[in-house]
């Protein structure tokens, strides 16, 4: 594996553990780690597909990552 495939591997195991526990009732979709997951894994992944050149992936993982950090700016906001 190339490196491109080791940062993309390693944000979509992020991002499907994520969701894995959002399913197992383990974490909430407002809960920070969750939002800090999908930031991370959907950036790693945004980073890989920048790296292999893939367009249509750069594109999705952008707007995962950035609906993500919406979603942290939110829970910063809700928390004051």
């Amino acid at each position: 594996m190339n490196l491109a495939d080791w940062i993309g591997a390693t944000g979509v195991s992020i991002l499907l553990l994520a969701f894995l526990l959002n399913l197992l009732d383990r974490i909430s979709q407002s809960n920070l780690i969750y939002l800090l997951m999908n930031l991370i894994g959907a950036g790693l992944a945004c980073t890989a597909s920048v790296l292999i050149n893939y367009t249509p992936f750069i594109v999705l993982e952008a707007s995962w990552t950035l609906v993500s950090a919406v979603g942290i700016m939110k829970w910063m906001k809700d928390r004051k």
